[in-house]
């Protein structure tokens, strides 16, 4: 009876054994389907590249995913001289044309609903920001397409950006306004009773401490752009002002039966995603998980 006494009161309060034992179990199983969703995941990735290295009699003899016993850089040089660079760039372009005044406009926007939360006209902006979430890109772009003739636009990298930035504002607003809201307005307070302006207070401090949530949207939203096909099919027209989704799929055409050398410029675009997720993937993952953590 003291054994057991002793073994109890040297347990630790409130530790429940069958209540550990059972969370170890749903960790194992978890941690099982975790590792299942990355072996789905990386299957098609790893064909993609090593398919890439391969010539077309490899791709139609060798078993799809074997290593390839002769591999070639042959598809990636193809791609590159057909014009790649430029449509590359014309990404990048419009990528960064976007993100940065679209995540500009959204934080001065979401710091000024935060500051000015009494404010009806504000209220009524942020309402809509909201309603912009409702509005989907393929109900609008008829509409988008008459505005853009009528600035004369048309077959230009602008009339890609000027879309891409107003459906980027409403969900960086809806971030941001989240975050700067989190921030304790004693220490807006504070800086007020030292002297600092508006502007001041937006640079020194709501900028620093959401830097997180502006990896974030720009990261996501880059995401959307970079990936984007609607608006380059409708609002372009020159094969110079394509991009790169626009061009993966002229490229499908033209090298309909040259399999190895579609999944070359499929892994050339990629690539610049890859990156700047590993740049910045400790901000992402802090922006991400810190409304859960609040």
């Amino acid at each position: 009876m003291a054994v057991l006494t002793s073994s109890a009161a040297t347990r630790p309060a409130g530790s429940n054994p069958v209540g550990m034992r059972r969370l170890t179990q749903l960790n194992w199983f978890g941690g099982a389907a975790g590792w299942l969703w990355l072996v789905i995941v990386l299957v098609p990735l790893y064909w993609i590249v090593v398919t890439s290295f391969k010539d077309q009699s490899a791709f139609f003899t060798q078993n799809p995913f074997a290593l390839p016993a002769d591999p070639t850089i042959e598809n990636y040089r193809l791609v590159i001289e057909s014009d790649f660079p430029r449509y590359f760039v014309n990404s990048v372009v419009v990528t960064a044309g976007t993100i940065i005044p679209a995540v500009a406009i959204s934080f001065m926007a979401a710091y000024a609903i935060v500051r000015g939360a009494g404010s009806r006209l504000l209220a009524g902006v942020n309402g809509l920001f909201l309603m912009g979430l409702a509005i989907p890109l393929q109900a609008t772009i008829i509409p988008v397409y008459l505005l853009i003739i009528r600035m004369h636009l048309y077959d230009s990298l602008l009339a890609l950006i000027l879309p891409s930035i107003a459906f980027s504002i409403p969900l960086s607003v809806l971030v941001l306004t989240n975050f700067i809201r989190d921030v304790p307005k004693e220490l807006f307070e504070s800086m007020r009773v030292d002297g600092a302006s508006e502007w001041g207070m937006l640079r020194k401090l709501a900028l620093p401490l959401t830097r997180p949530a502006l990896v974030t949207v720009s990261i996501y939203n880059g995401l959307g752009v970079w990936n984007g096909f609607l608006l380059p099919l409708i609002l372009t027209q020159s094969p110079d002002k394509r991009t790169l989704p626009l061009a993966l799929w002229t490229f499908q055409g033209q090298y309909s039966v040259n399999v190895p050398a579609v999944l070359a410029s499929v892994v050339l675009t990629t690539l610049p995603i890859v990156i700047l997720y590993a740049l910045g993937r400790r901000q992402l993952l802090s922006g991400l998980t810190a409304g859960f953590s609040r």
